[in-house]
């Protein structure tokens, strides 16, 4: 074999080589990319705050909720939620919050009504205060509570 042909044939066999290492190398950054797309979806898509391990979609009224209340340390009534949000305080979008809220209520998680129409957090400890009296009203029990009117019991009445 002639010099000529042993350095074609070199050749060759390194063109080919580069092929497949050029075909193994777009796949490797076909694969990279799809990783980097599945992590940008998940964060964009998830906020998980390890303090309460349940999932909220970032940039959602929920999650904006959660983090009004986490700025602030207190519970907020559902109007003060609403413009926090920056929108119209209007009975659907007060309803549409309401519900989104009132639904981790029921479960349990993340949020809890310490009020009506207010809303904490759990991990805040933002819980039902007991407002029950210790006792009952003054007069409870007597033949004048509740009082029935000016004339309390009139003998002339239909009964």
């Amino acid at each position: 074999m002639s010099e000529r042909n042993v350095i074609k044939n070199r050749i060759k066999r390194k063109e080919a080589e580069i092929q497949t290492l050029e075909r193994k190398w777009n796949a490797a950054r076909i694969y990279l990319q799809a990783l980097k797309d599945i992590q940008g979806a998940i964060e964009k898509d998830v906020v998980k705050d390890g303090s309460i391990g349940i999932p909220l979609r970032k940039g959602s009224a929920v999650a904006q909720a959660r983090e009004a209340i986490l700025m602030l340390g207190v519970p907020f009534h559902i109007d003060d939620l609403v413009k926090y949000l920056g929108k119209e305080v209007t009975r659907e979008t007060k309803a549409s919050l309401t519900g989104s809220l009132a639904a981790y209520v029921r479960r349990d998680e993340v949020f809890t009504r310490p009020a009506p129409n207010t809303y904490g957090l759990r991990e805040l400890n933002h819980f039902e205060t007991d407002q029950t009296p210790e006792e009952p009203p003054r007069g409870f029990g007597s033949a004048a509570y509740p009082p029935a009117g000016p004339s309390d019991f009139d003998e002339e009445a239909p009964f």
